[in-house]
């Protein structure tokens, strides 16, 4: 069962024609990356060049300016504007800063937290999976980035993605359910999630998460949306849920501590320092606003 999408999430809002069927394409590639209209996004350990002036936005560079390393490509504009992404070192460019998703996501314009998002989880995909699985031959880069070949066994290899359900849960009152991991810093606090084991829908991944980390049943699962989370490689997949108890038995080993808010509980310990609000990047940040009304008190930009 689903209600009405979250309308924004940080890191899917990608506005660009991944262009699929040209990444085997070598003639095409070449000539997209010999156009000089072509834009390159260099990243270096998930960071790349920021400009915050006149309003926040990558730093991309034509072809000719980029540096040696691999080369992924990450898509299209409407104007046929062609975007690659290269690992290597971060040029120097005067009025800038090197930053990663966390800082920047939620600020980006559309495009660019789409073309950074898409790097990002290529970047750590390329750089943990070099070796092949079957055999541990040195894999080689193809379609334009999206696949690992082995050059011994001729198996391909795809970059991976590990799906995992977020929840907002609501008892009865319509309390909210926040919990703390225990190598969370004392004043910080978010939903429950986990992720989806073999065999098991998402929907049973929500019931059975919740069952395992504070010790309740839920019904009414509904799915609200989700976006990706390259840090480093999972999907993040929102619902909230319902419960009909509100005893929680926190398992020591996931959860430090949780508890139930009331909108007025929850802004009244924001404001008394004991709680920070969330930055907008995250999918938990969206469906606590989403419960909340609004934004919540003294949240930050990021």
């Amino acid at each position: 069962m689903t209600e009405s999408a979250l309308e924004w999430l940080a890191l899917a809002r990608g506005t660009l024609d991944r262009v699929a069927l040209n990444r085997t394409d070598d003639a095409w590639l070449d000539a997209a990356w010999n156009d000089p209209k072509t834009r390159v996004l260099v990243i270096r350990d998930g960071r790349a060049l920021v400009t915050y002036e006149p309003t926040p936005a990558l730093v991309l560079l034509p072809p000719d300016q980029a540096p040696d390393g691999e080369r992924w490509l990450l898509g299209a504009d409407d104007d046929g504007t062609v975007h690659f992404g290269v690992a290597g070192p971060l040029p120097a460019v005067e009025g800038t800063e090197q930053a990663g998703l966390r800082r920047v996501g939620a600020v980006l314009g559309d495009r660019d937290s789409g073309l950074l998002t898409h790097a990002v989880a290529l970047e750590h995909w390329h750089n943990t999976n070099r070796y092949c699985p079957r055999c541990g031959a040195e894999t080689r880069v193809a379609s334009a980035g999206h696949v690992r070949v082995c050059p011994e066994d001729g198996s391909q290899h795809f970059p991976r993605v590990d799906p995992a359900v977020i929840m907002l849960v609501t008892d009865e009152a319509d309390r909210i359910l926040l919990a703390r991991g225990p190598q969370w810093p004392a004043d910080r606090r978010s939903i429950l999630a986990g992720f989806v084991e073999p065999g098991e829908s998402l929907e049973q991944a929500v019931a059975r998460e919740v069952k395992e980390e504070v010790g309740l049943p839920v019904r009414d699962v509904r799915y609200l949306g989700s976006q990706p989370w390259p840090l480093p490689q999972s999907l993040m997949l929102g619902f909230t849920a319902r419960t009909d108890g509100d005893v929680l038995n926190p398992d020591p080993e996931e959860i430090l501590d949780a508890a139930w808010y009331t909108r007025d509980e929850l802004r009244a310990a924001i404001d008394a320092g004991e709680i920070v609000a969330p930055g907008p990047l995250s999918i938990a940040a969206q469906l606590i606003m989403r419960w909340y009304g609004g934004e919540l008190p003294n949240m930050p930009d990021f």
